[in-house]
């Protein structure tokens, strides 16, 4: 199969362990900061990987939607097959991808419910036709066709028509506690620059370099 032969080569700034914050966290905040700053497209998407019951990785991109010394959150119908995954498997790995400055983030960790109240509070910024959806969408299942959707939609928002909707049950936040968190910056040659956070058992980061 051949493909696209055309090489691009990334002049990134340089990246070393001694020049980053110490706390992870907060350098996540500098880089997504200047994410944002540089129009990066959609910079609080991340790729979300799951182990599944077969013992298999799977994959999809969710919407960075908390950040604080819990760690990264977002929030997911429960019952979907990602939900099921991490309650029956709970640690996850992210994947941010910035590339138009060369940049991509990767972090591991365990994975843990949000609280009620987080969920709660979430929920009721959504716009309604999003709350609507969340009942309506049995996320993951397999649909006879576009209009059992639509017709799963109309019931809900007759149930709650002249009123608030109320957060689903199966409907709420996971956040992932970083065990691990690396920054990659592309630089010349595929020498790029990589740095690694480790978090030790007394809850301190160490920081080291890794080969590109």
């Amino acid at each position: 199969m051949a493909l696209d032969p055309r090489h691009v080569d990334y002049e990134g700034a340089p990246l070393d362990p001694a020049s980053v914050d110490a706390d992870p966290i907060a350098q996540f905040r500098v880089w997504l900061a200047q994410a944002r700053d540089a129009g990066v497209v959609e910079p609080d998407a991340m790729t979300l990987a799951t182990v599944g019951p077969d013992g298999r990785p799977s994959a999809r991109v969710v919407l960075l939607r908390g950040l604080d010394e819990r760690g990264f959150a977002f929030f997911t119908n429960r019952a979907s097959a990602k939900g099921r995954d991490l309650v029956a498997r709970p640690h996850a790995a992210l994947t941010f991808a910035w590339l138009e400055l060369h940049r991509s983030v990767r972090v591991e960790g365990s994975v843990g419910p949000l609280p009620d109240a987080d969920s709660d509070a979430y929920f009721a910024t959504r716009p309604r036709d999003s709350q609507i959806g969340a009942w309506a969408s049995p996320q993951s299942e397999v649909l006879a066709g576009r209009e059992e959707l639509e017709r799963r939609v109309a019931e809900v928002e007759a149930r709650f028509a002249g009123g608030p909707v109320p957060r689903p049950p199966h409907w709420g936040g996971f956040v992932v506690a970083p065990a691990s968190l690396e920054l990659w910056q592309g630089r010349p040659s595929r020498l790029h620059d990589r740095v690694r956070y480790l978090r030790e058992a007394d809850g301190a980061w160490r920081r080291e370099r890794l080969a590109p």
